[in-house]
């Protein structure tokens, strides 16, 4: 059996998906189960998640799965809030503390710097930050630090983060992170023009970078974008 508030919330989460697709926050859950914090909904989260009734995604913070609905669920209930004494059943004995989890956070590989320019290396590195999930769609997805300035006019500047979502193929027009000679990479405009791949730059003062099919790799295209300001 479950209590009133896990009741509430599954039914709200499932009300969330059905709706939009996508899973509510967790200011959302709070403040429909009118909760004082986000940790009380992490632990209504981990009580039905251990009973089996919903399922959080990988690598997602906002991804859950309603796998079941509970046997006295009503389709379509209308969510109220209930009494204070308002229980079914046994209360469930809460799990073990556990960190809060980030709200629409998630952490994605940073992989050092890549040009905006004449192509540099883009460092394999072990660091990750965190990027709002908002800005990400589905797939895998990791950061590089945006060195120099011929992007600028793509809104692109030396500093940025580039959020890229891992893929080997591309459409003409879109600007991806190119792989040159299997040794440098660069974030351009990639075309295809007489049989060669053309990356494009967004800064008048650079010229167009032309190569063979077979030196170029797309190992992703942008995604987003994250600007610090100091």
């Amino acid at each position: 059996m479950l209590t009133a508030k896990q009741h509430e919330l599954i039914r709200f989460i499932q009300a969330k998906l059905e709706e939009t697709g996508i899973s509510p926050s967790f200011e959302e859950m709070k403040e429909a189960l009118d909760l004082k914090s986000k940790s009380g909904v992490h632990r209504l989260i981990s009580a039905l998640e251990e009973r089996g009734f919903i399922r959080r995604l990988p690598n997602r913070a906002r991804a859950l799965e309603v796998i079941r609905q509970p046997e006295d669920a009503v389709p379509g209930a209308v969510i109220r809030k209930p009494a204070a004494n308002d229980i079914i059943g046994k209360a469930a004995t809460p799990p073990a503390r556990q960190p809060e989890a980030a709200n629409d956070i998630i952490e994605v590989p940073l992989h050092g710097r890549i040009a905006a320019g004449a192509p540099i290396e883009a460092l394999e590195g072990q660091s990750s930050m965190p990027v709002p999930a908002a800005l990400l769609g589905p797939g895998e997805h990791y950061a590089l630090e945006v060195s120099g300035d011929s992007m600028i006019e793509a809104g692109i500047f030396d500093g940025d983060y580039a959020l890229v979502k891992r893929t080997e193929t591309a459409r003409d027009g879109e600007i991806v992170v190119a792989l040159v000679n299997n040794e440098e990479a660069t974030l351009k405009y990639l075309r295809r023009e007489n049989g060669m791949i053309r990356l494009d730059p967004a800064n008048g003062a650079y010229e167009p970078q032309i190569y063979q099919p077979s030196q170029v790799q797309v190992q992703g295209k942008l995604a987003g974008l994250l600007r610090r300001y100091h």
